[in-house]
């Protein structure tokens, strides 16, 4: 439909629904749980780019987090769900390594109830939490041997059952390197899902991935990082507080942007602890995603992710940032409304398929937190114009 003819409607998909998951087979618990604490700063502060107030806070936007589960705490209350768990068959809402809960946090966690700050990027957002990966079990693999709990194939699943329980958004701060050679094979039903995502009008945003010479991502040319890689998928890259690109970001032609994810306040605490990584960083981008579907709701998924990289802040990231790095302020303030990435010869900012008018900035709910601004409203027009300018094209490949 053409910008401006009303609401965009999510296409119905004519599929079953997965069910929900089963035990993992040979599961076997390695380290003891270590539950996230629920004392912590919040989102990383002044770390993290907040939109302004009164424009969107992801309200009605349903964000699903695959990762190592979700687990409840006054921050989420009343918006966090549980839709499976593919280790130990249960809802989701365990977290025995942390890093789900802190990923949840940084996207949609309300702020501190007596200073008003922490919040994260999409406050009123839901979450949906489905526990598909952790380092504190280990399954046993078709040729006998063991390996932290978390395969291609349940991540799959957990993407297609995100999209089958409402999702509209999707975020994977889970990744996998494998050569380039065996994309199609190991791959073949994560590029399903993902691709099966943005058929039935869902936005997967994925990390990047970290270089660790003790993991899959050893910083190999030749390695690609699921689901990142992959066309329909948003893929996001880490930067400091100075817009530095992170060492440990993996690089590739494939990254669309960059956000923070060096040197964060950990969300669940203890205070003084930092979490660093593109797992912390997509869920930033993600949280914006939410605001523009709720601010957008004409836009379809793939109309949001060009609007995500058309709006980011150029910077120099030797293929770690894409376009450059989110900026949640020109995202929900740029106009035209339909915003495309530079295009070689043409101009940033050109709409793709018509044009209409920005939406009345909604009411904000009153038991909803307000997050911080930053600043005045975004040029539009011709100064808009002028700030892109400088973006470069991304060469895809997967």
């Amino acid at each position: 439909m053409a910008a401006g003819e009303g609401v965009w409607t999510r296409p119905v998909v004519a599929a079953a629904e997965p069910g929900p998951p089963g035990p993992a087979d040979g599961l076997r618990q390695t380290a003891a749980c270590t539950p996230p604490g629920d004392d912590g700063p919040g989102a990383a502060r002044g770390a993290v780019p907040q939109p302004p107030p009164g424009l969107a806070t992801g309200a009605g936007q349903l964000v699903a987090v695959v990762d190592t589960g979700v687990a409840p705490m006054p921050r989420l209350a009343g918006r966090l769900s549980g839709g499976g768990d593919y280790l130990t068959g249960d809802d989701g809402l365990t977290d025995c390594d942390g890093h789900g809960s802190d990923v949840a946090l940084l996207l949609a966690g309300a702020a501190d109830p007596v200073t008003g700050l922490g919040a994260g990027i999409a406050p009123g957002a839901r979450i949906l939490s489905l526990r598909q990966s952790s380092g504190r079990f280990a399954v046993r693999g078709p040729d006998g041997a063991e390996r932290p709990a978390g395969e291609i194939r349940t991540l799959a699943a957990a993407i297609d059952r995100a999209v089958a329980l409402g999702a509209s958004v999707v975020n994977v701060s889970e990744v996998v390197c494998v050569p380039s050679a065996l994309v199609d094979a190991a791959g073949a039903a994560l590029r399903e899902a993902v691709d099966g995502a943005e058929r039935a009008g869902v936005l997967v945003v994925a990390a990047a991935g970290n270089v660790d010479g003790s993991g899959t991502c050893t910083g190999d040319p030749d390695l690609r990082p699921l689901p990142a890689s992959y066309d329909t998928v948003v893929a996001v890259g880490a930067v400091d507080g100075d817009d530095v690109p992170g060492d440990f970001s993996v690089p590739g032609p494939w990254v669309d942007l960059a956000a923070p994810g060096q040197d964060l306040p950990r969300p669940s605490g203890p205070a003084g602890a930092v979490v660093r990584g593109t797992s912390y960083s997509a869920p930033l981008v993600a949280g914006t995603a939410a605001l523009l579907r709720e601010r957008f709701p004409m836009l379809t998924p793939r109309q949001v992710a060009d609007r995500l990289r058309a709006t980011a802040r150029p910077t120099a990231g030797d293929g770690r940032t894409g376009h450059g790095v989110l900026d949640p302020e020109a995202a929900l303030t740029a106009e035209p409304l339909l915003l495309v990435p530079d295009e070689p010869g043409g101009r940033a900012g050109v709409p793709g398929a018509g044009r209409a008018p920005l939406p009345l900035a909604p009411a904000t709910p009153p038991d909803l937190p307000v997050v911080a601004g930053v600043g005045a409203v975004a040029a539009a027009g011709g100064a808009l114009v002028a700030a892109l300018a400088g973006l470069r094209r991304r060469a895809r490949r997967s």
